[in-house]
């Protein structure tokens, strides 16, 4: 039950909800659903249905058993606030992520209405880290609404970067994470898209995380960009911040 990851921005996975449903155009080639269904075929008990959503209790407070404190990436086979979650379920996730207080937790979502929505209903602990996808110019709109949530930590994960985002406003942002889609039928990121991103981090000072290229063979195209790698991570103490970015 060790649940570490190989995604490169975090180090363990904790999946107590599981499926989803498409929403927008990162959606199209989901590696979760692609996952899910390996799974499945394999007889895993927490896929029997596939990548419909499905509710695992037993797997609630498994981020207390591990007593070591790790960056946690929440839900990576799901969207925590996928419309067929209870709100009393998110709560309760929350509540095992205010207890587990020693661990530092980062949630994706694209559903930021609904994240606003429920802004309020949370005491938002300082180690959970809020994000949400933005693929391309249509769905700008999350970044306002997770502007206006009482998370300590906000990012942005701009993957799988679909379309250029010339007049990113970072105002209030803490930490962007950009990557081009993998796996079959991988879309291509251009490379001035990658490159005007890193630029616009740099010129309002946020930590600047630049995760693959990607492609049919992600390792073949690796994480270097313009000949160096882009680990930056972000700073709770945002006085701190200009330091740690060069």
């Amino acid at each position: 039950m060790a649940h570490y990851s190989d995604i490169e921005w975090t180090g363990s996975t904790w999946n107590p909800l599981t499926g989803c449903r498409k929403i927008s155009a990162g959606c199209l080639n989901c590696y979760a659903e692609r996952m899910a269904k390996r799974l499945q075929a394999m007889g895993n008990a927490s896929y029997k249905k596939g990548f419909l959503p499905a509710v695992h209790k037993p797997l609630f407070d498994l981020p207390l058993r591990w007593k070591t404190p790790r960056t946690i990436f929440v839900n990576s086979m799901s969207d925590l606030f996928l419309e067929d979650f209870p709100d009393e379920i998110i709560q309760q996730l929350f509540s095992v992520m205010k207890c587990a207080h020693w661990h530092t937790f980062q949630i994706l979502t694209k559903r930021s209405d609904r994240l606003l929505t429920m802004n309020r209903k949370f005491a938002w602990p300082p180690n959970v880290w809020m994000g949400v996808t933005v693929e391309n110019g249509d769905y700008t709109s999350r970044v306002d609404d997770l502007r206006k949530t009482a998370a300590h930590v906000k990012f942005l994960s701009l993957e799988p970067l679909l379309s250029a985002l010339p007049d990113l406003d970072l105002t209030g942002i803490d930490w962007v994470i950009v990557g081009g889609e993998s796996g079959p039928n991988a879309r291509s990121m251009a490379r001035d898209w990658a490159t005007a991103i890193r630029d616009q981090c740099r010129k309002q000072n946020v930590p600047f995380f630049f995760k693959q290229w990607g492609g049919i063979n992600k390792k073949k195209t690796g994480r270097h960009l313009e000949g160096r790698l882009w680990n930056e991570m972000p700073v709770r103490n945002k006085t701190e911040r200009s330091a740690s970015l060069f």
